[in-house]
């Protein structure tokens, strides 16, 4: 058996099946789970490290979800050449974070208003997102460059990227841990996550397919329950939200920071190959191929949508859209690949957008209830990405290439003074192992002379990226 057969065999419902409403709606509530929080993160960050007032952070936070549903449906329905046509969840990006903050520091420091600092942000992104629309319709072009063992290794770093995020969320959250260290990982915490955990693995294993279907929403609801029995779930948050938020394109005016555009531009390059990278993860999980020409089109169709996206997040007030890698850990753990669920979940995100006070009831989960969730998923998604470099013939140049790229990666990471003698721009971007692990296998692809078995061997995947 082919290992795409395998893969089908592991889906309950594969890429065009229709899964009744029901069903549909389960799948996607366990999508939302994994990816609200990733999503309205960016703009709570951002407006804190600007100094943003209540009324715009809050205002931010409902763009985040509203444009990510609009983007989210396009990815999914494919328009002409627009959106892979894939279930692919878009979310605010995370890359753009320090120079968004960078962009309203500078506009503050000479006496910009708040409406300022934000119209020049999404300003700057909006005339610097043509670049991946651009860099899309070149992608078949660069299948020597992009190859799956480039696009394992960067999924594989995406995975051990995010495992620290969902680690910290098992101990309470990054807040508990810079602000009250003694309260982190407490017994209550790893209770918490413990338990979301042990429910997630058990029913994931279930035969019934409601069950294995509904493990992650079932596993939140039942850890939401407990934390909010233990009296550690705020509600009175809720109160202060407002009833409905309306999106109005430009709402903040229209502005560029010049001096800004080329690191913009450098960032959006940056997200074409974490995007490359997570679309073929979706594509293998979900049985589809991962070479050929279908393939070449989804990704170039898919890129496209991820700068459209962009460029349509800056119009409606909120930072960079990218393709969210966290679904593709729901799709492996739930067997559900169908495009259809991202239809609910991008009407959903919407609706959270527009009704702030329903996203409040998701945003109050605990963190420690989340991360007992999203260390399996994010797991699975560093999972997909050693599968994929399994795909491809390895020889001494590949181990080479995989041994160095996860090297400077993670290196750049676990030693992060590395980098102290560089600009801070150039830090804040090295300073991720996906960009820097990325960077790094994409060059020594190209510089390193592939073996003479390579060059004469008909290889079976040379037709992948």
């Amino acid at each position: 058996m082919s290992s795409t057969e395998q893969r089908t065999g592991d889906l309950i419902f594969k890429l065009n099946d229709r899964p009744s409403p029901g069903k549909a709606f389960l799948a996607s509530l366990q999508h939302l789970m994994a990816i609200f929080i990733g999503i309205v993160t960016p703009a709570i960050i951002i407006s804190g490290a600007v100094g943003l007032s209540m009324e715009y952070s809050s205002y931010l936070i409902s763009m985040s979800l509203f444009v990510s549903g609009i983007a989210t449906f396009i990815q999914c329905r494919q328009f002409g050449p627009v959106g892979s046509g894939l279930l692919s969840i878009q979310g605010t990006s995370f890359t753009f974070l320090s120079l968004c903050i960078s962009i309203g520091l500078s506009v503050k420091s000479v006496g910009g208003s708040e409406r300022e600092v934000l119209a020049t942000i999404f300003g700057t992104a909006l005339i610097a997102s043509p670049v991946e629309m651009i860099f899309s319709r070149f992608i078949p072009m660069l299948k020597k460059i992009i190859t799956p063992l480039v696009s394992g290794i960067v999924v594989t770093l995406i995975g051990i990227s995010l495992i620290k995020t969902g680690i910290t969320d098992v101990g309470g959250g990054s807040w508990l841990l810079n602000n009250k260290p003694e309260l982190f990982a407490s017994p209550v915490n790893l209770m918490l996550a413990g338990i979301v955990l042990t429910i997630i693995i058990v029913f994931n294993r279930s035969k019934n397919q409601w069950l294995r279907m509904g493990a992650i929403v079932i596993g939140l609801i039942v850890g939401y329950v407990v934390a909010a029995c233990l009296g550690i779930v705020d509600f009175s948050r809720i109160s202060r939200l407002s009833l409905i938020t309306l999106p109005v394109p430009f709402k903040f005016g229209f502005g560029i920071s010049w001096p800004h555009v080329l690191p913009m531009t450098l960032l959006y390059l940056i997200t074409t190959v974490e995007s490359m990278g997570d679309l073929t993860a979706t594509s293998m999980i979900s049985g589809e191929p991962v070479k050929g020409e279908i393939y070449m089109k989804r990704i170039s169709a898919g890129i496209l949508g991820d700068g459209i996206n962009s460029a349509l997040a800056s119009v409606f007030n909120t930072f960079p859209n990218t393709t969210f890698s966290q679904n593709n850990g729901v799709i492996q753990m739930t067997g559900v690949a169908s495009r259809y669920v991202g239809y609910w979940i991008a009407g959903l995100l919407a609706i959270f957008g527009l009704f702030p006070v329903v996203g409040g009831v998701i945003s109050i989960i605990p963190n420690s209830v989340l991360g007992g969730a999203t260390i399996i998923m994010f797991g699975t998604v560093a999972a997909s990405g050693i599968k994929l470099i399994a795909s491809h013939i390895m020889d001494r140049r590949g181990v080479l290439i995989i041994a160095i790229s996860f090297a400077m990666g993670l290196g750049v990471v676990f030693v992060p003074q590395i980098l102290q003698a560089l600009p801070p721009f150039f830090k804040g971007v090295l300073g991720s192992a996906i960009t820097t692990g990325g960077l790094t296998a994409i060059i020594l692809n190209v510089i390193l002379p592939k073996g003479y078995r390579n060059q004469l061997v008909d290889d079976p995947m040379k037709d992948m990226v």
